[in-house]
């Protein structure tokens, strides 16, 4: 694949929270103008660790005490879309490969995660986001990094940004694995040294796109 033919190339990095995404996303974009082809890293986020850290102030405990599950989902829905958005548009029009730092399929998976209502409810509300995701084209290639909710409960508490449940991760990590899509993700074991992942993860992303590696590019950090 040629640098010209990198335009509207997508990548997208998805798993729970604790998976390694943002590392691996932005070592991947690194690795790719290394090798000749321009990348734009993005981070897609919904806003929910912002919105809790906001909730801290009003006393409440996250975005969730402070919005109602409800509230949160359609506040994460629309910041994420705004952002996947921007992040194709931009990549298109500078004619750069996109790397996303998670995708339409993890707006569904929380849908999934945390279920509000009844059933019939939350079939609804994920009925609606896929709807209003379904302008977004499928990426090229989609990786799921797979680590264990027990490992990335750990690796949340060590960077003490933030704090996730160890029951939502696991009941994210179900989501994922529950959607249609999940059947076309090229799974990666997380759990593993972050440069190990980066290795597969960009053996994965060459296979796709047919890129060959130069020897200038060995050098090219694989962890930080």
């Amino acid at each position: 694949m040629t640098a010209h033919g990198s335009a509207r190339r997508v990548v997208a990095i998805v798993g729970i929270d604790g998976a390694g995404k943002t590392t691996q996303a932005r070592l991947l974009a690194t690795w790719l103008a290394a090798c000749g082809h321009p990348a734009d890293y993005w981070q897609n986020a919904g806003g929910r660790r912002w919105f809790g850290r906001f909730a801290q102030v009003f006393g409440r405990s996250d975005a969730q005490a402070l919005l109602g599950i409800g509230g949160m989902l359609f506040v994460e829905s629309v910041l994420r879309w705004l952002a996947i958005a921007r992040a194709l548009i931009r990549s298109r029009l500078r004619r750069h490969i996109a790397v996303m730092d998670r995708y339409s399929w993890c707006q569904y998976a929380s849908i999934r995660a945390h279920p509000s209502g009844s059933p019939a409810q939350s079939r609804r509300r994920e009925r609606r986001a896929r709807w209003f995701y379904g302008l977004f084209p499928e990426p090229d290639l989609t990786v799921f990094l797979a680590v264990t909710p027990g490992r990335a409960y750990a690796r949340v508490e060590t960077r003490g940004t933030d704090h996730e449940d160890l029951a939502y991760l696991a009941a994210a990590d179900a989501a994922y694995r529950s959607l249609a899509e999940a059947r076309r993700f090229v799974v990666i074991d997380a759990n593993r040294e972050p440069a190990v992942v980066q290795r597969d993860l960009r053996a994965a992303v060459a296979a796709q796109f047919e890129i060959v590696a130069s020897p200038d590019t060995a050098s090219t950090p694989i962890d930080q």
